[in-house]
């Protein structure tokens, strides 16, 4: 399901957000969440709210409401129980993610529902996305995984963006009533702030938050979004009252940041590299079939550098100012010169 003023393809310099739930069958609230945020979007643009027909004239909004309806169909109302956790083939879909770290399980089969979402990963240039789960009451963000070397720190393992992913996550539970104050369900810890690092919580291999922003390039967060895995349908209103607004309030930050086109002498450039001083990513960020970039970055200076085979490097220095009230990132395009070659005569 795709909400936007063209749900039916990509249009240039309009950034792409998804959100994804009950991955685990039997986490059930992110599934209903998504259904009434669709109805949400669609009645309040044809009703003429101003900030909704804004967001969704600026922005292409993704619904993935269930990637695992076999383990729904396989759950039961229980706020703490398993069944219906994993897929008709007994897998954990949110293990079975390719994971850079350490080569987790390379030769290991990828699930029919995993392999969808790969696709659908590489099929669009996604910017910002956030699963949705249950159990507990926070906002993780990545990474999950380490390899044991220079990303972790203390007891996190933090991405070469963490102050961006830390924003995130606090956008989201900053905006929740209960989140923020970091309430803990049942048997779980407290979450100063509702927010944490994952693998600071626990550490997981072969997750989708790891999976799309080393490999897809899009920034994703996981959130927890009820104590009770699969409630009764009278707590459903109370839910979506809750976690309304920070829903909304996250897509919008798909609009942080700078946006443009790397462009050359035919035209635009696809699969330039677009680097940002200090932020090593594992899977340097690249331009799409377009040659559009987006970088979600939080306002200040930042030198780029932007590269592809037969041009020379550009570098330039970029002071991305708060431009969330105008619904767009910076935009700035970057020229990229042909490399001269010298020929002895």
């Amino acid at each position: 399901m795709v909400v936007g003023l063209n749900p039916r393809q990509h249009m240039l310099g309009v950034p792409e957000f998804n959100y994804v739930a009950n991955m685990h069958g039997n986490e059930v609230v992110g599934r209903e969440l998504l259904l009434q945020l669709i109805d949400f979007l669609v009645e309040g643009y044809h009703s003429n709210s101003s900030s909704i027909k804004q967001l969704l004239s600026s922005t292409r909004i993704h619904f993935l409401p269930s990637m695992n309806p076999d383990g729904f169909d396989d759950a039961n109302t229980h706020c703490l129980y398993n069944q219906g956790r994993f897929n008709h083939n007994g897998v954990d879909l949110n293990r079975n993610f390719p994971d850079l770290f350490s080569g987790h399980r390379q030769n290991q089969q990828t699930e029919p529902e995993v392999e969808a979402v790969m696709r659908w990963l590489r099929s669009e240039t996604f910017i910002l996305s956030a699963n949705l789960h249950g159990g507990a009451l926070v906002a993780s963000y990545p990474y999950d995984n380490s390899n044991q070397g220079s990303e972790l720190v203390g007891g996190a393992s933090v991405t070469p963006d963490d102050d961006v992913f830390v924003h995130l996550a606090k956008v989201y539970a900053d905006s929740h009533a209960s989140m923020r104050h970091g309430n803990s369900c049942h048997h779980t810890v407290r979450f100063t702030d509702g927010i944490t690092n994952g693998y600071e919580w626990y550490p997981l291999s072969g997750g989708l938050q790891d999976y799309s922003y080393i490999q897809a390039q899009c920034l994703d967060i996981t959130l927890e979004v009820s104590c009770c895995k699969f409630p009764a349908e009278d707590q459903l209103p109370d839910l979506w009252n809750a976690n309304k607004l920070p829903l909304i309030s996250f897509i919008h930050q798909v609009h942080l940041g700078v946006k443009g086109r790397v462009l050359g002498s035919s035209g635009p450039v696809p699969g330039a590299l677009v680097e940002v001083s200090d932020r090593k990513n594992l899977c340097p960020f690249t331009t799409n079939h377009i040659g559009e970039y987006y970088r979600l970055l939080l306002p200040g200076n930042y030198t780029f550098k932007v590269s592809f085979p037969g041009y020379q490097v550009a570098r330039e220095m970029l002071y991305i100012p708060s431009n969330l009230d105008s619904y767009s990132a910076l935009k700035h395009d970057f020229l990229l010169l042909l490399t001269l070659v010298l020929l002895d005569l």
